[in-house]
């Protein structure tokens, strides 16, 4: 390798540091896949009446997360605390539409903790149709 192959790579490795010290703070999204809740929703006195399976997709947009540097769960938002702020969501009452259900999940979420943003997607696999269908959802998008 010549001098000047070695001054070159002196500077790229100068131009990393540099990048690493003065880069911005990675942002944070928390994503859950496939909760599964039995619930009382639907539109039909029935259908909440009798209950059934639904999946929870949530992300939530941190932002700045101080976890990143201090690896501490107090420092970010807990995900299992999540899932259980949801359930709940889900239990205290029924609703007659997934809409209601994902805006109510992703108001609590906003209102438990500093989130950027929450979505929210509901789905049912099962959905009580007359015609054959994998599943329907719903999704809600929020901004603190």
């Amino acid at each position: 390798m010549s001098e000047h192959d070695a001054d070159e790579f002196d500077d790229l490795d100068e131009g990393v540091d540099e990048e690493e010290e003065g880069g911005s703070e990675p942002e944070v999204t928390i994503e859950i896949s496939g909760l599964s809740l039995f619930t009382h929703v639907g539109v039909t006195a029935a259908e909440r009446e009798i209950g059934q399976r639904l999946l929870l997709d949530i992300r939530i947009d941190v932002g700045d997360c101080d976890a990143t540097i201090t690896d501490r769960i107090e420092d970010t938002i807990d995900y299992a605390q999540v899932c259980e702020a949801a359930n709940l969501v889900a239990q205290q009452r029924s609703y007659k539409t997934l809409e209601r259900l994902c805006t109510a999940i992703a108001d609590r979420l906003l209102e438990r903790y500093e989130a950027v943003a929450v979505w929210v997607k509901a789905a049912k696999p099962e959905p009580p149709l007359p015609l054959p269908v994998g599943e329907v959802s719903v999704e809600v998008w929020r901004e603190a």
